[in-house]
């Protein structure tokens, strides 16, 4: 258990530096190894090599949660070993390198209850046992700026309490500062990824997440959408108790995303749908979206709906961003790379002079997002989000030189976050589905052609009825964060 965490630039920042240099000297000495060696000899020695690659990787991110934790995260929602081509490994080592890293998720190590107690107490003003009926010490989840745990309030209702790490809004900050050291590691792990706008948009946006009251608004916000929704529930959040450093929400429980990995063919199929419609159709529909799909955040609960928790990080886009976005998929899907491409140039992400003719854009754009553009039953595949993501930035792909000087504008940055991340999340389920058709409900505004779709509509229908007659928000008109 950890006892402290790191907050000062100096102590991160060499936390940092010996972990990346420890795997780069690891990574050398693997390759001398093979070297000489025999198939059963290399195997053996790429495991261990690996385990103990995994085991730094969590020891340390973990301990220093914020910023660095984040981006293990991040490492572990992608099959990169598989994606940059390490056929030759078999795949119970990288199931093992990737559930290593996936420990990071709700795993990490943990802060003693008694100093996680300060921080409620300092927040409040009062003893714990004045503000909760039963306060369990032992927490649910450690995620990468807070624990999470389980009480009751005086009324007998049962609530998750997220506590904020002391210290972790000074240590995000010298995160941030220490981000050159951050991206030399991303850059021993995959090599062009650390450049890339989608995690200079994530890194940026990470600070706002050390004040839960931002939080807790974010989640007010979609709750308020989803309210009485037929498969998609979100835990009401306590305001009252809620503090810039104590989230106070509905307990939700259920079946973990790994137990829902080991369901059935047509009940994975079933969420891997739901998480499509949550995720991308949020943005599409009301402008505004969670920006971090992962495991952690989804709970099957006993009733069938799926529960989507945290809204640390969040996003509101304007009308014109989203329909550009629409314009895009609808050109793609259509195969109109002249129209794909003028779109580009005129919303500022190519230059008119650029070197990506219209068939490149069309083929970029099938590439890392064909999952979405292609009318026909597909079973997403573990690696697809890892591959989506590197054909933007790895130089062996043929698109990294021409794209590279492109102009990514930050909101659109950060929604390929969001679409990759609910593909990673399709591929860890292997959900299959007609990506595309359901799409085609907010793209081209067609009937449903599915079970939950047609519960989503007349839902929609009702919701929308009652928006126009002023008892509920529209979420598109709100204000950008």
């Amino acid at each position: 258990m950890a006892e402290q965490i790191p907050t000062s630039r100096v102590r991160r920042g060499a936390a940092f530096g010996k972990l990346v240099a420890g795997q780069a000297v690891r990574g050398a000495g693997v390759k001398l190894s093979m070297v000489g060696d025999t198939d059963a000899e290399r195997i053996a020695r790429t495991e261990r090599a690996l385990a103990d690659a995994a085991e730094d990787i969590v020891t340390v991110l973990g301990s220093m949660k914020g910023l660095a934790m984040k981006a293990g995260q991040l490492l572990s929602m992608f099959d990169l070993l598989a994606a940059f081509g390490i056929e030759t490994l078999p795949a119970a080592q990288r199931e093992r390198f990737q559930r290593k890293l996936a420990a990071l998720y709700d795993q990490a190590p943990q802060l003693p209850f008694a100093r996680m107690r300060t921080v409620i107490e300092a927040d409040y003003a009062r003893p714990i046992g004045e503000v909760f009926a039963e306060f369990e010490s032992e927490p649910i989840g450690a995620a990468s700026i807070g624990q999470v745990y389980r009480a009751r309030l005086t009324d007998g209702r049962a609530v998750a309490v997220k506590v904020q790490y002391p210290g972790i809004d000074v240590a995000v900050r010298a995160d941030l500062k220490n981000l050159s050291l951050v991206m030399r590691m991303l850059r021993t792990v995959a090599p062009a990824v650390a450049d890339h706008a989608l995690f200079r948009e994530l890194t940026t946006h990470f600070a706002d997440e050390t004040d839960y009251r931002a939080e807790a608004e974010h989640h007010r916000l979609v709750a308020d959408i989803y309210r009485d929704h037929p498969f998609i529930r979100i835990p009401e959040v306590v305001t009252e108790l809620c503090t810039a450093r104590v989230l106070v929400t509905e307990l939700v429980e259920g079946l973990s995303f790994e137990e829902l990995v080991a369901l059935p063919d047509p009940e994975r199929d079933r969420v891997g749908e739901i998480l499509h419609r949550f995720y991308l159709g949020t943005m599409a529909r009301e402008h505004c979206f969670s920006g971090d799909p992962h495991p952690g955040n989804i709970l099957l609960a006993a009733d069938g709906k799926v529960a989507f928790l945290d809204f640390g990080l969040f996003k509101h886009m304007d009308e014109a961003a989203v329909e550009f976005e629409l314009d895009c998929v609808r050109a793609a899907a259509e195969y109109r790379g002249a129209d794909l491409r003028a779109l580009l140039v005129e919303y500022g992400v190519l230059e008119q002079d650029s070197l990506a003719g219209a068939d490149d854009c069309l083929r970029l754009v099938h590439e890392v997002s064909g999952w979405l553009l292609t009318d026909a039953e597909i079973r997403v595949a573990e690696d697809a989000a890892a591959h989506a993501v590197l054909a933007f930035v790895d130089p062996r792909r043929g698109y990294f030189d021409r794209w590279r000087r492109e102009y990514a504008p930050a909101e659109h940055a950060f929604a390929r976050r969001v679409e990759y991340g609910t593909l990673a999340l399709l591929g860890k389920l292997r959900a299959s589905g007609n990506w595309h058709r359901i799409a085609r409900e907010w793209c081209y505004h067609e009937p449903p052609r599915t079970e939950l779709g047609v519960l989503e509509h007349d839902w929609l229908t009702q919701r929308n009825r009652s928006a126009a007659d002023g008892a509920l928000p529209v979420a598109g008109n709100a204000d950008s964060s």
